[in-house]
């Protein structure tokens, strides 16, 4: 069975993480994506390479896709791209809002050129605004979001660090590119229209952050409000960010007081995981405790900021915290899953491509790589039953495809040869 974007070609003009990865997933959906690099490789392609010109994080990124080589500074690479654009159904770019134009691979240029086109378009902060031309990563869009104060993590040093391990922007953004070309393609379907679909790591950054970045004056005295007067004041007295976090997390500390439902704990082999969100579930973890009451879910004059309720808060943390401790994670799992409470082990990812859990939902697909040979990785994030994505290939080797897409454009093999003359393919 063919996927559910069969027949959709795509041309990719993106690098690094989030580009790659939403066009990974429009490839895994049955697109055909033709997926453009500079001479030398994109550069998530030489980064840490096991071998020449690939890399482990390249080769998760871009799996289904053709490898087409153009030196976009050429004017010569640049007539290829509007040859090719006027059989493609969507391009996608992650430049800087100044680069495509340069490049001669704007929308405006290529709508010109084919007037229904969808161009999904991903910068870092967005196309206007002071930031709008600052070049940006992952790491520069989760500072900027605060997403990273929001963590509050530190190294060492004292410098502020990554809050989850991973490019939560640009995975996030990835996504977005995906769902807006997928969005644009059906409203295609319906009306003609081709359009312009922009979104940004900033954007997505903000929208994992919705609860604090929303404002709504009636339910944000206790947090919201107080900690952005504290704010104002630390600025004020010549404090810097780590002591202005430092406020931040003190303040959500008492709205957390007593939180013994929704954490992590370590057990005496490992850690568990527990998110109870309803009364009932905090009622069923309770139970296997043996805790009888807890004044937070039971009381309605509950005051975090009462010097009972924190002194009472407290020990009752630190006596679920000893006695989790104090047996093993098995133990706890059992006794959590036969009660109903939402409870997991804490997993390294290594491990889990041989996990039951994995293997038997099919999360894990096998492929074979030109260069590097087999390999496994997680599968597309979604089953359909009528339509179901199918990662096609592994990664393409550099401009593998490239003599193949201009062949089928229309160019000789005089052609083909000059261009790889004259370094406008590799």
């Amino acid at each position: 069975m063919a996927g559910p974007l069969d027949g959709v070609r795509i041309l990719e003009f993106t690098q690094i993480i989030a580009g790659p990865l939403g066009c990974m997933l429009l490839a895994d959906q049955g697109a055909e994506v033709m997926k453009v690099e500079p001479l030398g490789g994109e550069p998530w392609r030489v980064y840490a390479q096991f071998m020449p010109l690939e890399s482990k994080t390249y080769q998760s990124l871009n799996r289904g896709k053709q490898s087409l080589t153009l030196d976009l500074t050429k004017p010569e690479a640049q007539k290829i791209v509007h040859r090719l654009v006027k059989d493609v159904d969507i391009v996608v770019s992650n430049y800087r809002p100044d680069v495509p134009a340069r490049l001669g691979i704007d929308y405006e240029t290529l709508k010109a050129i084919k007037p229904d086109l969808i161009y999904v378009d991903s910068t870092a902060f967005g196309r206007k605004g002071p930031w709008a031309m600052r070049p940006g990563y992952d790491i520069v869009a989760q500072g900027v979001s605060g997403f990273t104060a929001t963590a509050g993590r530190f190294d060492e040093n004292g410098n502020p660090v990554l809050p989850g391990g991973t490019a939560t922007a640009d995975f996030a953004t990835g996504y977005a590119i995906a769902w807006g070309a997928c969005a644009a393609l059906y409203h295609r379907a319906m009306t003609g229209e081709g359009q312009l679909v922009e979104t940004s790591l900033l954007v997505n950054a903000l929208n994992f952050l919705g609860g604090s970045f929303m404002s709504l004056p009636a339910a944000d005295e206790l947090v919201r409000t107080a900690f952005l007067k504290d704010v104002a004041g630390a600025r004020e007295r010549g404090e810097g960010y780590a002591e202005i976090v430092k406020r931040r997390q003190a303040r959500l500390s008492v709205a957390q007081l007593g939180n013994i439902y929704y954490r992590n704990y370590l057990t005496k082999d490992g850690a568990i995981a527990v998110g109870n969100l309803s009364a009932s579930l905090r009622q069923k973890m309770r139970d296997v405790l043996g805790i009888d009451y807890d004044r937070r879910d039971h009381d309605p004059a509950y005051n975090p900021r009462d010097p009972e309720t924190i002194e009472a808060g407290n020990a009752l943390t630190a006596r679920v915290e000893k006695m989790i401790v104090s047996e093993p994670t098995a133990h706890w799992v059992g006794l959590f899953e036969a009660a109903g409470v939402p409870v997991g082990e804490l997993n390294f990812t290594e491990e889990l491509d041989h996990h039951p859990q994995i293997i038997e939902n099919e999360y894990i697909v096998h492929l074979d790589h030109d260069l590097s040979g087999p390999q496994s990785m997680v599968s597309p994030p979604h089953r359909m039953s009528a339509t179901p994505p199918k990662p096609r290939s592994a990664s393409p080797p550099l401009g593998r495809d490239t003599d193949a897409i201009l062949a089928a454009a229309g160019y000789d093999a005089a052609a083909i040869a000059a261009f790889r003359a004259g370094s406008v393919i590799r």
